[in-house]
């Protein structure tokens, strides 16, 4: 899985087919929290919490990810005071989630197969 984060091309394909799957949010919310542990502003960091909670976490968020009540309501409420590690938990949850779950669906994908293919010709 790992690979796939460091490689531009890699994630692309690999947020193309979680698309398919109805699932990008779950790479999106990482790569948002892996871009929030670099804030080092507190106001920065309360703004980006913020956008995070509302986008990802709360119940009905546009993009809401699949984690359980506990760590959904660790969140909220230390929404308001958000420190670097504010949501670690939740990252690591979908990171399993995306490691066991999706990542092994997508290395047996047409789209992964067709990205193998383009770079064992260049």
């Amino acid at each position: 899985l790992v690979i796939v984060f460091f490689q531009t091309t890699g994630q692309l394909v690999f947020e193309e087919f979680l698309r398919t799957e109805y699932s990008e949010e779950n790479l999106l919310f990482w790569l948002a929290c892996e871009d929030y542990k670099k804030i080092t502003s507190d106001t920065e960091m309360t703004v980006a919490a913020k956008r995070i909670y509302t986008e990802f976490v709360q119940v009905d968020a546009p993009r809401q990810i699949n984690i359980d009540f506990v760590t959904r309501e660790e969140i909220a409420e230390n929404i308001s005071q958000p420190s670097p590690n504010s949501f670690d938990r939740a990252q690591r949850l979908i990171y399993g989630l995306m490691e066991n779950n999706c990542y092994p669906r997508f290395l047996k994908s047409e789209i992964y197969q067709a990205l193998l293919e383009q770079s064992e010709q260049q």
